[in-house]
């Protein structure tokens, strides 16, 4: 009969070969194993640390194996200090044993020690090598788990830090969201979401899956999710900001094979929801389709146009627009959530259905109840999971007018404007907000083409920085022309282009959208909510 006992040596303190020290150290390892064939013993051991014995210590820095007989002074003295080991030893009837260091890439992560006893031949000289071979083969495996674990790691947590950790508040959707990582076989893919607040009360949603797992699948996931907060700031329409994205993980994957590393590619889908004409337009770069449930309880999965994968290049991507009532629930996921092995994908979007249609006090709750019905235990990819529901603006807060391309209709608006303040109890604004509305749309008579449009909005309170509500006061001035200002320094003899300044220093956020035909030139102003 003979049994294995294993101690651990922290990462922090692996040591390497060299010459015995005087005075061997104290063992810091924890004695975490233990395999035996004596019929009536445990087959593993509690973790817990050591007994201090210089077989232990002088074999961690010497990084040799040794052969000892149970009589020899170092072995008696380790069986005494650890009574439980002698109480086996005795039991057992240990006569040989041999200490073998575990070593991988230079590193010692351990000692195995082998006891024989019983009846059996004590152990010779010719079964050193026998043990060496088997632990160094051991170890092999041992290090590629511990580096294994330790890039999985490294990967899940960049992954997380870069998802957002609180979605911003906006007054258009109420927003839940969930991500679990794969399974540790499968490693950490490049899942993403986010939710992007743009002009005019509107908000972005989009959640895109980059192909592989790992380290580079993490990395290639933030460059992406970077690109598409970067050109939603341009407020691109979702066909036009996925061909731009489709361009970026092209120039990637050209980097990436020149580093020999793969092909980069990615799925994604946008879509783009406006509280003011409860309309949400969507596009989708080879992405699973949304799910839909409306207030009257019906689910369904929006049939949007497929789309080729981003990074493929030369095929074009088409939006389509969707009316949505207040109350509605749009499901937006990666398709970690509905497919896995073992299951079609028709029933994963069954099983969706389903949990979408169960009754849940919130959206944090409505989460809850997709991810126990639909993920396995242990999914082969990662699950991102965003749930939006809709929010709409009413009329009494909106104001919009039909402007004629006349200067003299300037004074008449700044009226008007005055007015509509009062009836929202916003009259110490009056002055700022008169003003920008004056320049702006000055400019787009002067500048622009008919028909001109201003529209004022003012959404519900929402959370601010430090979560004292604010509410935003939105003006925007729309006309055909495609033309788009620039702000500039005016000279000091200059009679003209201090309107954009003036605005940029009276507004928090000022910008251009541009449309189908013509543009839409916008201002905020952050307002305390009382």
């Amino acid at each position: 009969m003979s049994s294995a006992s294993i101690c651990w040596v922290p990462s922090s303190k692996a040591t390497c070969p060299g010459p015995t020290p005087p005075s061997p150290p104290r063992c810091a390892g924890r004695h975490t194993a233990r395999r035996t064939r004596a019929p009536g013993s445990p087959s593993h051991g509690r973790a817990r640390p050591p007994a201090d014995s210089r077989l232990i210590t002088r074999c961690l820095a010497t990084g040799q194996a040794e052969l000892h007989q149970v009589t020899d002074p170092d072995v008696l003295r380790w069986l005494i200090r650890d009574p439980d080991q002698e109480a086996r030893a005795l039991a057992c009837a240990v006569h040989s044993m041999i200490v073998v260091p575990v070593r991988a890439l230079g590193a010692t992560l351990g000692v195995v020690v082998f006891l024989r006893c019983g009846s059996r031949a004590p152990f010779a000289r010719g079964d050193l090598a026998v043990t060496e071979d088997l632990v160094t083969r051991a170890a092999v495996c041992l290090d590629n788990a511990r580096r294994y674990l330790r890039e999985r790691t490294t990967s899940e947590t960049l992954q997380r830090s870069l998802l957002p950790r609180k979605l911003p508040d906006q007054a258009a959707l109420e927003i839940a969201s969930r991500y679990l990582p794969a399974e540790a076989q499968a490693g950490v893919g490049g899942d993403w979401f986010d939710v992007i607040p743009l002009s005019g009360a509107r908000v972005a949603l989009v959640v895109g899956d980059v192909v592989g797992h790992g380290l580079q699948a993490s990395v290639t996931m933030a460059r992406l999710r970077t690109a598409v907060r970067s050109l939603a700031d341009l407020d691109l329409p979702p066909d036009e900001l996925l061909t731009h994205l489709d361009d970026i993980v092209i120039r990637l994957s050209d980097d990436v094979e020149a580093d020999a590393a793969g092909d980069v590619g990615a799925t994604c889908l946008y879509a783009v929801y406006d509280p003011v004409s409860r309309r949400c337009t969507l596009a989708r770069a080879g992405h699973p389709l949304p799910t839909l449930r409306t207030p009257d309880g019906s689910t369904t999965i929006l049939n949007l146009p497929a789309g080729p994968p981003l990074g493929l290049g030369g095929l074009p991507f088409e939006a389509v627009e969707v009316d949505l009532p207040e109350g509605s629930l749009l499901a937006l996921y990666t398709d970690g959530l509905i497919e896995s092995r073992g299951r079609d994908i028709d029933e994963g979007f069954d099983a969706l259905r389903q949990a979408l249609n169960r009754p849940t006090p919130s959206l944090e709750a409505a989460c809850d109840a997709v991810l126990e019905a639909l993920p396995p235990t242990c999914p082969d990819d990662d699950v991102a999971l965003l749930l939006a529901r809709t929010r709409a603006l009413s009329t009494d807060q909106v104001a919009t007018w039909d402007l004629p391309r006349d200067p003299a209709t300037v004074a008449t608006t700044r009226q008007s404007v005055s007015e509509k303040l009062t009836d929202w109890g916003l009259e110490e604004l009056s002055f700022v907000t008169v003003l920008v509305v004056s320049e702006l749309v000055t400019n787009a008579i002067r500048y622009g083409q008919s028909p001109i449009q201003l529209r004022l909005i003012l959404p519900q309170p929402v959370a601010g920085q430090e979560g004292t509500p604010t509410r935003p006061l939105i003006c925007e001035v729309s006309d055909a022309s495609s033309t788009s200002p620039h702000l500039r320094r005016a000279r000091v003899l200059d009679e003209g282009g201090r309107g954009l300044l003036l605005v940029a220093q009276l507004t928090q956020r000022w910008g251009t959208r541009h449309a189908r035909a013509g543009k839409t030139i916008w201002a905020e102003q952050v307002l305390p909510a009382s």
